[in-house]
Formats: C-alpha cells, sequence, structure tokens
C-alpha cells in the first residue's frame, strides 16, 4: 500500500509501449517488437483464436479480452525475480494510470496505428498471479477494483501493428 502514491501517479496518457509479450500457448512467452492486432482474430497465433479463458456462448473468444495492458509501476513491484519467475502473460506494459476514473469502460485507446477499446471485463488477476508473485501481491491488486492495479483488459477497434515504443493516446 506504500507504493500506491507512486503508481497512482502514473500518465494519464502519451506513455510508450514499454514491452510486447506474444503468447501462444500456455505459459510460453515471447517478447517481440510488434504484433499484428485484428478484430477478427486478436493476436493472430495466440491462444486467444484457439484457446481463450473467456467465451461467448458460440466458443469463440470473447472480444473484450483480447489485449491486456499491465501498467509498468505495478510490474515493477511484484515481478522482482525476472530471471526465474514467468511474466505474467500480458500483450503490453506501460506507464500509464489505469483506474475507472481515467480508463473508464468503453474508453477509446491509440496505440500507434491501431485502435483498442477498454472492456467491460475486469483484470482480477488468476490464481496463477498468487502462484507466482505471493499472496500479498494477489491480494493487493484484488483490493480496490477502482483502480485496476492488475491493468486492464481491451477489444481491438482499429487493425493494425503495435510497436515497442508506441504512444499510449487516451482518445477524448
Amino acid at each position: 500500500m506504500a507504493a500506491l502514491p507512486e503508481v497512482l501517479s502514473a500518465p494519464k496518457s502519451g506513455s510508450a509501449v514499454e514491452l510486447l509479450c506474444f503468447r501462444p500457448g500456455y505459459g510460453e512467452r515471447r517478447f517481440v517488437d510488434e504484433l499484428t492486432v485484428t478484430q477478427a482474430h486478436g493476436i493472430p497465433g495466440e491462444r486467444w483464436g484457439i484457446a481463450p479463458w473467456l467465451k461467448l456462448p458460440d466458443g469463440s473468444g470473447h472480444p473484450g479480452i483480447q489485449i491486456s495492458i499491465l501498467p509498468s509501476r505495478v510490474l515493477d513491484l511484484v515481478w522482482r525475480d525476472r530471471e526465474t519467475t514467468v511474466h505474467p502473460g500480458d500483450t503490453f506494459v506501460c506507464d500509464l494510470d489505469m483506474t475507472e476514473a481515467n480508463l473508464p469502460e468503453g474508453q477509446l485507446l491509440a496505440v500507434g496505428p491501431t485502435v483498442l477499446k477498454v472492456s467491460e471485463v475486469w483484470n482480477d488477476s488468476c490464481a496463477k498471479w498468487k502462484v507466482r508473485y505471493g499472496e500479498p501481491a494477489y491480494t493487493w491488486v484484488r483490493s480496490h477494483k477502482e483502480l485496476r492495479l492488475r491493468g486492464v483488459l481491451c477489444s481491438i477497434v482499429k487493425d493494425g501493428i503495435i510497436r515497442l515504443g508506441d504512444t499510449v493516446e487516451v482518445l477524448r
């Protein structure tokens, strides 16, 4: 909780994509320089297209979980052992205020040439987060839903390529 003021002082807009992660299967992580994103397929080749954790009634992936964005200030607090602990697997990391006040459901984000929409699906952290980063980190990110300490989930509104260093702009 002592770190909360620093986490909440993140920029409201205009931060850069710091890390891109491609997840072809469970537990697999590839750090890449760019990712193609599409409304129809999410990130082609990623598990959203073949084994999403949240599905629509027809069995297809829920579009609200196509992209996961994690605030870098939270990642830096919890991912201390980067040699032996798996990265959480979020699509990208950036230094951005992800609170509901700054990014309400439906908020549009321009990331390079792409546009994303903040989902209604709350990223509440899963049991794997608890195992990897510990009970205190798990409890902390779940303790204040409106702060979205675990980040936001998004759908893809405009196809494109997201690259390391692209600016994340909140479209007002």
